[in-house]
């Protein structure tokens, strides 16, 4: 059994979470803020059978999408007055999957 922590974009949580309803694969959804940018993010704890992990990680891939987006000095750089808009990379999933050595439901 394992437990995947998905940390995806608010744009693309509602897309993961109908899909992974769909595959019947449950999931808990936080709200957490990301460090580069601070901006929010929605993170997915999901726990599945080991033969489902390529199955969930397939579907998180399909649903997270990445884009690019400007994104003010401020967000990313301290007194960064003078500092240009940057174009930045966002989106997709960083994905962490971890061992389950109990799973207790009560």
């Amino acid at each position: 059994m394992k437990m995947l922590m998905a940390i995806v974009q608010p744009k693309d949580a509602s897309k993961v979470q109908a899909a992974l309803a769909k595959a019947k694969i449950g999931a808990t959804k936080l709200q957490s803020t990301g460090g580069f940018l601070r901006e929010g993010n929605t993170t997915f704890m999901i726990v599945v059978d080991d033969d489902r992990v390529d199955q969930t990680l397939a579907i998180i891939k399909e649903n997270a999408k990445t884009r690019e987006q400007f994104v003010a000095p401020s967000a990313y750089i301290d007194n960064a007055a003078n500092a240009v808009p940057m174009n930045v990379q966002v989106g997709g999933a960083t994905v962490f999957v971890l061992p389950v050595d109990q799973f207790i439901h009560f």
